[in-house]
């Protein structure tokens, strides 16, 4: 590995599985001093910090609650450190279609993919370096119109353009912000929020290799690369951008 993280310390909201633990794994590996990682349930996240290991800090945490954002603050503070980059990954994707959404349902998805993001990185900000990186997990829905997920893409939408108007806003402290917007990928938000089955992913795998240029849905792992680098100082020239990981999908 290149060390290109080196006593870098982040923290990776839904960290403790799919795409978010998959860039602590990275941090880690590049020789990250630190990694916070946050979610709602104690038990994923006890997992998550037994397989990353003692650099590891797992913080329970709701990103739509400003209480448990205040929380995760304090434990960084309490430990005596500043943050090189945040990853305001935690995110739903359910299925709503147009007609029968209930206001339960727009506020789950509003609550925690929009102003989970949004407070997050608000609430985080005083401990970020200057010069350090903000990554955004949005989705190729934020630019589609994909059907029955008029709230989830919207909400995507939001978060693209959240890193268009903070890159303006923090553009005195050099923080470069950026959108890392996947496609398919097989990660938890499929069983846990989409309640598919194993035999309605097989199917789904199967479409997707058919409409992808690429041919196969992506692993979380090439998801995280790509955030990665957002994050890294290979690409300090680069902020405000959505970069889109979806295997050539958005581009045919």
């Amino acid at each position: 590995m290149s060390s290109k993280f080196l006593n870098h310390v982040s923290v990776i909201t839904g960290g403790s599985t799919g795409i978010g633990l998959a860039i602590a794994q990275g941090l880690l590996a590049e020789g990250a001093r630190r990694v916070y990682v946050t979610g709602r349930s104690r038990q994923s996240l006890e997992e998550a910090v037994a397989l990353l290991g003692d650099a590891a800090v797992a913080v329970v945490s709701d990103v739509s609650s400003l209480a448990d954002l205040e929380h995760l603050k304090d434990e960084i503070e309490q430990r005596g450190d500043r943050l090189d980059s945040i990853f305001a990954n935690a995110g739903i994707c359910e299925k709503h279609p147009f007609g029968s959404t209930t206001e339960a349902d727009y506020d789950r998805s509003f609550d925690i993919n929009v102003k989970g993001v949004f407070f997050t990185v608000q609430t985080l900000l005083p401990l970020l370096r200057d010069g350090g990186a903000v990554v955004l997990t949005s989705s190729i829905c934020s630019g589609n119109g994909m059907a029955e997920l008029s709230v989830y893409n919207a909400s995507k939408a939001a978060v693209r353009s959240f890193a268009r108007t903070w890159t303006n806003d923090l553009r005195e402290r050099k923080i470069r912000v950026n959108a890392l917007s996947p496609g398919f990928t097989r990660t938890p938000l499929m069983d846990n929020s989409l309640k598919l089955d194993e035999a309605q992913i097989d199917q789904l795998k199967e479409h997707v290799a058919r409409i992808t240029p690429l041919g196969y849905m992506a692993d979380p792992a090439e998801i995280a690369s790509a955030g990665l680098f957002l994050a890294s100082a290979d690409a300090r020239y680069i902020t405000g951008i959505e970069l889109t990981v979806d295997g050539g999908l958005s581009q045919i």
